[in-house]
């Protein structure tokens, strides 16, 4: 197996009206796993700008970034692969989350919030996902390495 250096994400915290926006990048149902908009950040952009760019192609909105949230890593111990994403708390920097849009690199095949009730009966990751985000709180969090979930 070789290792690789960890691959570097940004993904977004977004509440709107107490309900957290969340993704879902598997076509069909090839996956039920649920996760917040975002992805691989590309160099020489910053991170609030690799965030507003990731979240505009799978979400089709607008978000203007605040603080760091969360520190999360996982990683495939067969493969290698290794990934560290870091959560920024968002907000809409206008409009909604319009119904037809659709991601132009078609990863993101689902995308709707959810209600704190509702997120107990879907499967989310990271786990601390949740209380984070209903949270509310200035403090960054750090998530220890984890295994990768299909």
């Amino acid at each position: 197996m070789k290792h690789r250096s960890p691959r570097l994400a940004v993904r977004a915290i977004l509440m709107h009206q107490d309900r957290l926006l969340l993704v879902n990048a598997y076509p069909g149902t090839r996956s039920d796993l649920w996760c917040a908009p975002g992805g691989g950040v590309e160099p020489g952009t910053s991170l609030p700008d690799n965030l507003r760019r990731e979240v505009h192609e799978e979400c089709g909105i607008e978000v203007a970034v605040g603080p760091l949230a969360l520190v999360n890593e996982f990683h495939d111990p067969r493969s290698g692969f290794h990934q560290v994403d870091l959560f920024f708390r968002c907000s809409f920097a206008g409009g909604e989350l319009p119904t037809n849009w659709r991601d132009p690199e078609g990863v993101v095949a689902r995308r709707r919030f959810f209600g704190r009730r509702e997120l107990a009966g879907i499967r989310l990751k990271p786990d601390s996902l949740a209380a984070i985000a209903f949270a509310g709180s200035a403090q960054a969090h750090y998530d220890p390495l984890e295994e990768i979930v299909p």
